[in-house]
C-alpha cells in the first residue's frame, strides 16, 4: 500500500484545499472510467462537507457556476494532466499559468502530484477490474 501512503503525504501534509484535492481526485477518476475510485472520492467528498450539487456537476466543471476560478484551474490541469495522451501538446501554457496564479508554488507541488498519483492508483483500479459501489468513508483509515 506504498500508494496509500504517498496519497495520505500529499494530501495531509499540504495547504492545498482538502476540497480541491477532492474535486481533483473525483474528475481524473472520472475521466479514467475507475469506478472504484470515483466511488471512493464522491463519498469521501460528501463526508468532507461537499454538496451533492458540486460533486454531481464536477463532470460538467466547465458548463457550471458552482465551482471558484481556483478550482476551475485545479481542475483544468486535471484534465490535460489526465488526457496527456489525446493532447499531442500535454499541458498547455495558459493552462499552468493560470493554476499558477491561484496557487504558490507548495501547493502547485501538491496538485501536479495528486494529479499524478490518482492517475496511477486508477489505472490499478482498471486494470484490476475494482468494482465502485461498496466503499464506505474512511474504511482505509
Amino acid at each position: 500500500m506504498h500508494i496509500a501512503s504517498a496519497s495520505k503525504m500529499i494530501t495531509a501534509d499540504s495547504t492545498l484545499p482538502t476540497a480541491t484535492q477532492d474535486l481533483v481526485m473525483l474528475r481524473a477518476s472520472q475521466i479514467n472510467g475507475c469506478g472504484f475510485c470515483t466511488d471512493i472520492h464522491a463519498k469521501d467528498a460528501a463526508h468532507a462537507g461537499e454538496t451533492s450539487v458540486r460533486t454531481n456537476l464536477v463532470a460538467a466543471w466547465r458548463e457550471s457556476k458552482v465551482f471558484t476560478d481556483a478550482e476551475r484551474a485545479a481542475l483544468e490541469l486535471t484534465e490535460q494532466g489526465t488526457r496527456i495522451a489525446d493532447a499531442a501538446g500535454g499541458v498547455t501554457d495558459e493552462a499552468w499559468a493560470n493554476a499558477a496564479k491561484h496557487y504558490d508554488e507548495e501547493q502547485l507541488a501538491a496538485l501536479v502530484s495528486l494529479i499524478a498519483l490518482i492517475n496511477a492508483t486508477n489505472r490499478l483500479g482498471v486494470i484490476t477490474r475494482q468494482p465502485g459501489g461498496d466503499y464506505q468513508p474512511g474504511q482505509f483509515g
